[in-house]
């Protein structure tokens, strides 16, 4: 299946590759380069593409692709999936998936890549088993390691990989056992400039962090599972439960794991959290604009709206800009026409606003239509779907454990029209 791997930074360069059959060559990675040139910005580059003798399925993760060359077809996500796991585990091992982390640590890169794909085809994914199999690294295994000679490598087969329970192992203890949920939740939204909804979506997800010793059995509610579209599950969820009673139950990993993604697609249940009155106009013949942006807090049921940033490309013609900022500050770069305003905070007694002068090219023509507004922001202790979780109920143990829910909301891909 999966043939080849290839790690490319943005400058272009290939720092890591890795062949599980025959060898194929760097060139290969050239149809890559020529997509990615196509594509205007780097989320844009086609993560399959098509080449006279091999298929080149990439992701983007981290400012790294990895690039995975398959000779036979297969179906594309399940090859996406795979490369997203490999990002994750590293991310789990190294502490960040980055250059850097991974050219540090290229022996245990290689142990984990040769354990996760045998011959292409995926063997052990799961952390927990992996951890088993090659050790993390830390600074007192890597010093005995080079005075020794000896590897992460463990000796022996991990007791999860031959039960029907593979993300877990067995004889898992703590002193203080704990199970803590972050229900995590992301619009992406279209405004058009009168400020109705062109578009709304929510996606989301609730990630967990579980220390609890023992085998335990944790069932968790919610107060309207209905809301949820498309909801896609980790192995350990009981899918029938789910389908009858709409109740997760499950026999968790250790340690981190994402336990379900989800959408909310329907328009009318997508809160806008934020409203924005702007003004941005050129004059016909004249080498300035105006530019005068109010941003304010809509359907944010109480909650503070923080970490707001608003990016727009401005057109070309644009030389530069003398703007007056009631809260924050604002930098406009001249060659990329990228004016970013970094609010902060918004408070509902005085709302931040962007007032002030666009200088133009003398004799340039108008230009054809006004910016988009990109929106950044973050809302803490809000699910903006109402997700709530009910309960968490835990079997199988007799100790309680500590057990915590944590709500956020951020913005995707946020734009307002004007």
């Amino acid at each position: 299946m999966i043939h080849s791997l290839f790690l490319i930074n943005c400058s272009g360069d290939i720092f890591l590759e890795k062949h599980w059959k025959s060898v194929v060559s760097q060139s290969v990675c050239d149809y890559f380069f020529e997509a990615q040139e196509k594509a205007a910005d780097v989320e844009n580059v086609p993560p399959v593409i098509s080449t006279p003798h091999h298929y080149l399925i990439s992701i983007y993760r981290d400012k790294l692709f990895f690039v995975s060359v398959i000779q036979t077809e297969v179906p594309p996500l399940f090859v996406i999936e795979f490369l997203h796991r490999v990002a994750d585990t590293f991310q789990d091992y190294f502490g960040e998936c980055s250059e850097a982390a991974i050219k540090d640590n290229v022996v245990i890169v290689y142990e984990l890549l040769e354990e996760m794909l045998d011959n292409g085809f995926p063997l052990a994914t799961e952390s927990n088993i992996l951890k088993e199999l090659i050790k993390p690294p830390t600074i007192l295994r890597s010093v005995v390691n080079s005075i020794t000679g000896s590897s992460n490598v463990g000796d022996t087969l991990p007791t999860g990989q031959l039960s029907n329970i593979p993300w877990r192992r067995a004889g898992v203890k703590y002193t203080n056992n704990e199970a803590y949920f972050d229900v995590i939740e992301e619009i992406d939204a279209i405004i058009d400039k009168s400020g109705s909804t062109v578009f709304a979506e929510i996606q989301g997800v609730i990630d967990a962090c579980i220390k609890l010793s023992g085998m335990p059995d944790l069932s968790l509610s919610f107060m309207n599972p209905r809301l949820l579209d498309d909801v896609s599950f980790h192995p350990c969820i009981r899918f029938k439960r789910w389908e009858s009673e709409r109740v997760l139950s499950f026999i968790p990993p250790d340690g981190n794991f994402r336990l379900i993604s989800y959408r909310v697609s329907s328009q009318n249940l997508v809160a806008i959290p934020v409203y924005v009155k702007h003004n941005i106009s050129f004059k016909e013949n004249s080498s300035c604009g105006r530019f005068d942006i109010t941003i304010g807090p809509k359907q944010n049921m109480g909650k503070t709206i923080e970490g707001i940033t608003v990016t727009v490309h401005m057109p070309k013609v644009v030389l530069n800009m003398n703007l007056t900022p009631t809260q924050g500050s604002y930098t406009f770069d001249p060659v990329t026409k990228v004016l970013t305003w970094d609010v902060g905070k918004i408070t509902p007694q005085k709302l931040p606003s962007l007032k002030g002068l666009v200088n133009l090219q003398s004799g340039a023509p108008k230009p054809e239509e006004n910016p988009s507004l990109n929106i950044q922001f973050k809302i803490q202790q809000l699910a903006i779907s109402g997700l709530k979780v009910n309960r968490l109920d835990m079997y199988g143990e007799k100790y309680k454990p500590f057990k915590g829910v944590k709500y956020v909301t951020k913005a995707g891909k946020f734009q307002v029209r004007t």
